[in-house]
């Protein structure tokens, strides 16, 4: 059976993702078989594994960083916010149905049996496996049943790491005030606390770490400072996704992606984000938008109500204005769906009723009760006029969609982008293109041909610009950075002797 420790926060955004991550890569560096662990997440950036099962990103990226293959049994429950108050429940993979804060609340007890059940495969197949917990477990109002920290904690003998975050301020407090509000045996578990997002002299923090450590009677194990891996962040607390599109990364070429209210898999920007050359930005309002080189309209968990905030912004006029002078215009699922002639949602998935789209694309979409969760990979076809740069390059992605597409590849401007047999995964038409597929941008024969398409319009090449090395090996670069930053932060000898003892 493997060893555990499991990495708690003070607050949702204290660093959860990022440290357990960065532990999951030192331990694979130090040459132990890890895996990465959290029970429940709340998340509209999603990812299909091989097996076509769906499960949260930031246990991907987890896995990714340990070195082994993304599977469901390291992320068994997956909420996908559909309201305020109401998700869509995903366990080990698949769609249970939609439920209210309250009826999940109530239901979730039950489900204890799979999340041990998912450990224990996993704690047969590996030598350490990292727990991230889910915002802080001094929520007293959520404690009762709770399933994803100090509950889960106890179920499974875990001895527990709690971070703070000092770049919000007030982390002495952070730290103390939720080790109070825990019950003794909970405060137990806690073997380590750990100053996160720090700047600054180190020396400064010496008499609250003093004090904290008297008052807490926990050693602190780690002071780690503002890292600058370029790490996929958890969906709610995205830095990039705050960004005011004034202050966001420039470069030579302008991409705008729509920042829409349910917006799901922003992620699928993250090879575009990493190239130099691609100044992308997150636009929430039509002043924002300007005249852009490319925009993009990305995922929606809620497709038909981003669409009618897209009209009611002005952004969808602008859109549509910037499209007729001849700016290009790519949609990814949710946005493609958009970018058609009508929406029907018969059966009441999303919003109900029927809806006028964008009409950028000559195509229907109408909302089914089933979702459609799949890995796709090939190449695109053979394209003429605007996207024939696209013609015949490689992709390797996946589809996660409620409802399914009608078009008309027979009319004389519909060019089919991509199929997957009889069904057509995308299809282009003037200026404007869209696909069903995540990940279209991580290959990097399809970003280098969108890019070299932006760039030529400008007059100048990727090669003028010093365009290098491909997202995978990019990724591995900021996996190691990371890990170094950590290792050097942590005191891992008292780490790996918290891991040891365990409980």
């Amino acid at each position: 059976m493997a060893k555990v420790i499991m990495i708690q926060g003070t607050m949702s955004g204290a660093g959860k993702s990022l440290l357990t991550a960065g532990l999951c890569r030192i331990l694979k560096e130090d040459g132990l078989r890890v895996a990465p662990f959290k029970s429940q997440n709340m998340a509209l950036n999603s990812y299909i594994t091989a097996e076509g099962l769906e499960m949260g990103r930031a246990q991907v990226v987890q896995a990714e960083a340990a070195g082994t293959e993304p599977s469901v049994l390291m992320n068994p429950i997956l909420l996908k916010p559909t309201t305020d108050t109401g998700s869509q429940v995903i366990v080990m993979g698949k769609v249970l149905g939609n439920m209210s804060a309250r009826e999940y609340f109530a239901y979730k007890r039950k489900l204890v049996p799979v999340i041990l059940e998912a450990y224990r495969k996993l704690a047969d197949q590996y030598d350490v496996i990292v727990v991230e917990g889910a915002g802080s477990p001094a929520e007293i109002n959520l404690k009762e049943n709770d399933i994803v920290n100090m509950g889960l904690a106890r179920m499974l003998e875990a001895p527990v790491l709690l971070a703070g975050d000092i770049d919000r301020g007030g982390v002495f407090a952070q730290l103390y005030g939720t080790a109070a509000l825990l019950e003794e045996e909970e405060r137990a578990r806690i073997k380590g606390l750990v100053i996160n997002k720090f700047r600054g002299d180190k020396t400064i923090l010496e008499p609250g770490i003093a004090m904290l450590e008297e008052k807490t009677r926990i050693p602190v194990v780690g002071v780690v400072p503002m890292i600058q891996a370029d790490i996929e962040e958890e969906d709610s607390i995205s830095e990039r996704l705050r960004e005011d599109g004034e202050k966001a990364k420039l470069g030579i070429l302008d991409i705008a992606v729509i920042r829409l209210p349910r917006i799901s898999n922003y992620t699928d920007m993250a090879p575009l984000e990493s190239r130099p050359c691609a100044g992308v930005r997150y636009v929430s309002g039509a002043r924002q938008l300007k005249e852009p080189d490319l925009v993009i309209l990305p995922g929606s968990k809620n497709t038909m109500e981003d669409l009618r905030w897209l009209r009611m912004s002005g952004l969808e006029a602008s859109i549509l204005k910037l499209a007729g002078k001849g700016v290009p215009v790519f949609g990814i699922c949710g946005g493609y769906q958009m970018m058609g002639e009508e929406l029907e949602d018969p059966c009441g998935v999303e919003a109900g009723g029927s809806m006028r789209g964008m009409g950028l694309l000559p195509m229907r979409t109408v909302f089914g009760r089933s979702k459609v969760t799949t890995r796709t990979e090939g190449q695109t076809e053979q394209l003429e006029g605007f996207w024939q740069a696209l013609s015949g390059r490689s992709y390797e992605g996946y589809e996660i969609h409620m409802g399914d597409t009608e078009t008309s590849p027979e009319l004389a401007e519909v060019q089919v982008m991509a199929r997957r047999g009889d069904r057509v995964l995308g299809i282009c038409r003037g200026n404007a293109a869209g696909t069903y597929i995540h990940g279209i941008f991580d290959s990097r024969e399809m970003s280098d041909a969108i890019l070299e398409k932006l760039a030529a319009a400008k007059g100048i090449t990727l090669e003028a610009v010093g365009e290098g090395t491909d997202f995978r090996t990019y990724k591995e670069s900021q996996y190691r950075l990371l890990a170094k930053e950590l290792r050097a932060s942590l005191d891992m000898e008292a780490v790996y002797r918290i891991i040891g003892e365990g409980l």
